[in-house]
C-alpha cells in the first residue's frame, strides 16, 4: 500500500523503514508547539526524553531548552504549550522534549524517512506539499503516525485529536491515493465529524489541559487550517520547507 496509517513509536519503527515520508501527528501538543515555533522563525529539535539529560543535550546544541508547563517563568517562558511559545520570545534554536511526538520522529529519521510535522492548524498544507513532492505513490511511500498518549504503565492511549489529525491530512489522498483500511478508516472520521473543535475541547486530552489551566492550548490546536507552515525535519531541527 502506498499511503499508511498507524499508532505511537512502536508503530512508527515498523511503518517507517518502508516510508519515504513519514507525517508526525501529535496535536495536543508537540506538532502544535513545533508549528507555532516554526512559524516565528525557530528551529525545533525534538527531544526523546524529559530529564537531566534534555538540559545538557540543549547546551550541547546551543539551544534554548523547553520545560515543563508548570515550570516556565518570566524569565524562562519556553514549554510544550503552544500559547506560551506563541507569546514567548522567538529563539534561533529550541529544544523540545516529547516521549511521543519527538520519540516518533526520532524512529523516523534514523531510517532515512522525511519527516513532517503536522496538526490541525496546517493540514491541508502538509497534503499539499506531500501530493506537489509525489509521496503517497509505489516508489515514494507515506507513512502517517498519531502519536496517542501513555498509560500511567507507559502502554500507548490512543487519542481522539490525534486520530482527528492524521485523518485531516489522509483525507486528502483518498480519491488519488491507494491508502491501508487503516489510513481509509481514519479519513472517513475526519469527514464524518461535523464540528471537530467541539470534539478537540471535549475529548480526553483537550479536558486534561482545562484541568490542568491550560484551555488556550486547546484552543491554538483547534485553530483549524489557519497555518501554511510546513516543518520538515532537516538535520535534526524541524524547520519550515522551502
Amino acid at each position: 500500500m502506498t499511503v499508511s496509517f498507524g499508532w505511537g513509536p512502536v508503530e512508527a519503527r515498523s511503518l517507517a523503514p518502508a516510508a519515504a515520508c513519514v507525517v508526525v501527528v501529535d496535536v495536543l501538543s508537540f506538532t502544535t508547539a513545533v508549528g507555532v515555533a516554526v512559524e516565528g522563525g525557530t528551529a525545533v529539535l525534538p527531544y526523546r526524553w524529559r530529564d537531566a539529560t534534555a538540559a545538557a543535550h540543549a547546551r550541547e546544541e546551543d539551544a534554548v531548552l523547553a520545560v515543563g508547563r508548570r515550570e516556565a517563568t518570566a524569565a524562562h517562558p519556553w514549554t510544550l504549550s503552544p500559547a506560551a511559545l506563541r507569546a514567548a520570545p522567538r529563539p534561533p534554536r529550541l529544544v523540545l522534549p516529547s516521549p511521543n511526538g519527538s520519540t516518533i520522529a526520532a524512529e523516523a529519521a534514523s531510517v532515512g524517512a522525511r519527516v513532517v510535522a503536522a496538526s490541525l492548524r496546517n493540514h491541508s498544507a502538509v497534503a499539499r506539499r506531500l501530493a506537489d513532492r509525489g509521496y503517497g505513490t509505489a516508489d515514494r511511500p507515506l507513512a502517517v503516525i498519531a502519536s496517542g498518549e501513555r498509560w500511567p504503565d507507559g502502554s500507548l492511549r490512543p487519542a481522539l485529536e490525534d486520530l482527528l489529525g492524521a485523518g485531516a491530512v489522509l483525507s486528502a489522498f483518498v480519491r488519488t491515493h491507494t491508502l491501508t483500511p487503516e489510513a481509509t478508516a481514519a479519513a472517513t472520521l475526519w469527514d464524518a465529524t461535523e464540528d471537530p473543535v467541539a470534539a478537540l475541547h471535549g475529548c480526553d486530552s483537550g479536558r486534561e489541559l482545562y484541568e490542568y489551566g491550560f484551555p488556550q492550548d486547546v484552543a491554538v490546536a483547534a485553530e483549524i487550517d489557519t497555518s501554511a507552515v510546513v516543518p520538515v525535519l532537516v538535520d535534526g531541527a524541524f524547520q519550515e520547507a522551502p
